[in-house]
């Protein structure tokens, strides 16, 4: 007999139903029963564990956020070298390739931005926080002598995270000649000459 679920593990079903709902029919298209249709539950079982589709879609979001910020921090938190830091960050901030689910839910997030204020919101902290990350590698290798910067820290982080945005939708956009390996040595180009330092 399978174990019964706990309710946060029937909530992080909910999330990853939410998510793929999401995908499947964009996040202005999507409604109660095809969220209830992934997860294979009736409408009403997820409004038992979410009664407002609102906050199940923010932490759907949510979870696809979090690859982009805390997982990266706490994968360069162990790296000292700034020059493996900021590669590993710029590695890890594109989609693998053009299914990647969470870069296309923050696509979809990214076009509905404009006309819902809680999605606008909820992407523009997550750029600020990556911008924050980029910025903190870079003065902290400025301030080692490792970079020698062409341009403020904050305006070359902003375009590094704007660089990321742009690549990864051409990406999922399934661009004939930009995949994730391109896109990273383009990001490393321009990385290369905001820092004067031969990052590979």
């Amino acid at each position: 007999m399978t174990p019964r679920k706990s309710r946060a593990d029937r909530r992080l079903d909910l999330i990853e139903a939410a998510r793929r709902a999401v995908i499947r029919h964009g996040i202005e298209g999507v409604h109660l029963n095809h969220v209830a249709e992934e997860a294979g539950l009736t409408s009403g079982a997820v409004l038992y564990h979410y009664p407002d589709l609102g906050e199940l879609l923010v932490e759907a979001h949510h979870a696809s956020t979090e690859r982009f910020y805390e997982q990266r921090l706490r994968q360069i938190s162990k790296i000292t070298d700034p020059r493996e830091k900021l590669v590993v960050t710029i590695r890890s901030g594109l989609p693998t390739g053009p299914l990647d689910p969470d870069v296309r839910l923050l696509n979809e997030l990214g076009g509905a931005a404009g006309r819902n204020r809680i999605y606008g919101l909820l992407l523009t902290t997550l750029y600020d926080r990556q911008v924050s990350m980029y910025q903190s590698i870079l003065d902290t290798g400025a301030a080692l002598g490792v970079f020698t910067l062409v341009d403020e820290p904050l305006t070359v982080a902003r375009n590094l995270v704007a660089l990321e945005d742009a690549y990864g939708y051409r990406i999922t956009a399934r661009h004939p000649t930009i995949g994730p390996d391109e896109a990273t040595e383009l990001i490393l180009s321009y990385a290369r000459g905001m820092t004067g330092c031969p990052l590979k």
